[in-house]
């Protein structure tokens, strides 16, 4: 149903993820084509949409391991019929004639002899017809999977927003909801894997990432305090997530450790303390010089959580907003 929607499958087509997928209808030439601020703008509005679909129910999610193995194994096996028909194509010479030939011209070869019309161009079109629809839902299959381990990751963090993060002592493990994901993801990674080529499990896994951060920093604006310790287990849950990721072999490791550095970033900033004097404030003063590394919501939500011990002055909302506005 999620992959189905109009605005989702809009945004699949363009996501720059697509270069690891099959080269099939031209999806790979699309992500080529996409600019990196593009890039960001496609990731934003896709993890925007599914964000929206929380809370994610477990019911609504495949528990069942075995099926998402079969759902890599017939999308690998897809591919390699969509791949055998393409080799007979080329070996019987048929799919050079249709390339080269117009299908008008084709069905004119001989207009004394109506049987040309059958035997002309019917078996290379049909053929590669048959190629293209056993690629396509290959594809399919694997698009599934990606939003599968996209919509789990939301499933797991969104315990963030019905915590309290008012620790009393320094934990020494992530959260449980994130030993859970981190577990899951390792495990259906090595059952995934004899079935799926590593470009394909990057696919697969690589959405992971994106979405864990935006759903890391969207969570604060629904809690309403936390505490030192609190701010350094979220830092904790994100380090173990980045472990999990990193040790699979085809994802990009600097690219994840980029991304959660950035939520443990945002995260550090609430024990920045928010002093009355606006020139002794460290918080402003790491605003003004980084101004664009969050969003103006992002940068609000800092300031409207409760942070035991931080003094925040009335107008505080009213100076990082004249901040953001010059």
């Amino acid at each position: 149903m999620v992959i189905g929607r109009h605005d989702i499958d809009k945004l699949m087509l363009l996501d720059p993820a697509n270069v690891c997928l099959p080269n099939a209808l031209g999806q790979s030439n699309v992500a080529t084509i996409v600019s990196d601020t593009e890039s960001i703008e496609i990731e934003s509005e896709l993890s925007e949409l599914l964000l929206n679909l929380r809370p994610i129910k477990q019911e609504n999610l495949i528990r069942d391991d075995n099926k998402l193995v079969l759902l890599a194994s017939l999308s690998d096996s897809l591919e390699y019929v969509a791949d055998s028909i393409e080799r007979q194509v080329l070996q019987s010479g048929l799919s050079r004639l249709v390339q080269a030939t117009p299908l008008a011209a084709l069905n004119h070869v001989d207009s004394g002899n109506p049987s040309n019309k059958q035997t002309s161009s019917s078996p290379a079109r049909d053929l590669a017809s048959f190629a293209d629809e056993y690629r396509k839902l290959a594809i399919d299959c694997l698009k599934f999977l990606r939003v599968e381990m996209q919509l789990e990751t939301i499933f797991h963090l969104q315990e963030m927003t019905y915590r309290e993060y008012l620790e009393n002592q320094d934990a020494e493990e992530p959260d449980d909801f994130v030993i859970s994901l981190t577990a899951q993801i390792t495990r259906r990674d090595e059952e995934i894997a004899p079935f799926v080529a590593g470009v394909k499990r990057n696919y697969i896994f690589g959405g992971i990432c994106s979405i864990a951060a935006n759903t890391s920093l969207k969570a604060l604006a629904d809690m309403k305090s936390i505490n030192l310790f609190g701010v350094q287990q979220i830092c904790r849950n994100s380090i173990a997530l980045e472990q999990a990721l990193a040790a699979i072999p085809s994802i990009d490791s600097e690219a994840v450790q980029q991304r959660l550095d950035h939520v443990r970033t945002y995260y550090e900033l609430l024990n920045m303390p928010f002093e009355a004097s606006y020139q002794n404030s460290a918080l402003l003063a790491f605003i003004t010089e980084h101004e664009h590394l969050f969003t103006a919501a992002e940068y609000a939500n800092l300031i409207k959580v409760k942070v035991p011990g931080r003094e925040m002055p009335p107008d505080a909302q009213d100076r990082v907003s004249e901040i953001l506005s010059r």
